[in-house]
């Protein structure tokens, strides 16, 4: 039997039953990263793109597009997110901009899509701000890092972005 829960048995895709699940306090963090050129990079840093404050339009994309995650992943329930945050770390040496998104609810279901929907509208948001510098950018390593609550438990990645 498959654990894949968006089929029936026939194999159509469903919206999943979530209506006996226990509340829980729930959170997610998920991140990824936009590498680039030095020049493109010092830009940012400095706060010389043309287009304004990178960084604080790609939070508040990032914060946008987790409450929005629902209309975007077509199976994804609606809920009732009370924190969502959007943070990023600049790491010189490689020329990358890590992002990465909490989401916070307390429901029957999970906030894991939205904190990697969060995650990859920020980075988005980087690229097209800052295309006209660099359009050759890489975005990657897009991931969920941990989650608490739910039947589930506690998961946490093994892996780090540093």
């Amino acid at each position: 039997m498959s654990k894949l829960t968006h089929f029936d048995q026939s194999g159509n895709a469903v919206l999943v039953d979530v209506g006996g699940k226990q509340v829980t306090r729930r959170q997610a963090v998920a991140a990824g990263s936009i590498r680039m050129s030095a020049e493109c990079f010092e830009a940012v840093q400095a706060g010389t793109i043309g287009k304004g404050d990178v960084l604080g339009v790609a939070r508040i994309a990032g914060i946008m597009a987790a409450k929005q995650t629902p209309s975007l992943i077509p199976l994804c329930h609606t809920i009732l997110i009370e924190k969502v945050s959007v943070d990023f770390t600049l790491q010189e040496e490689s020329c990358e901009i890590v992002a990465t998104c909490t989401v916070k609810t307390t429901g029957i279901t999970g906030v894991e899509m939205e904190a990697l929907t969060g995650t990859s509208v920020a980075l988005l948001t980087i690229y097209d701000m800052c295309k006209a510098l660099d359009k050759g950018m890489c975005i990657g390593n897009i991931r969920l890092l941990e989650k608490t609550g739910g039947k589930s438990g506690t998961y946490r990645s093994e892996e780090n972005l540093k």
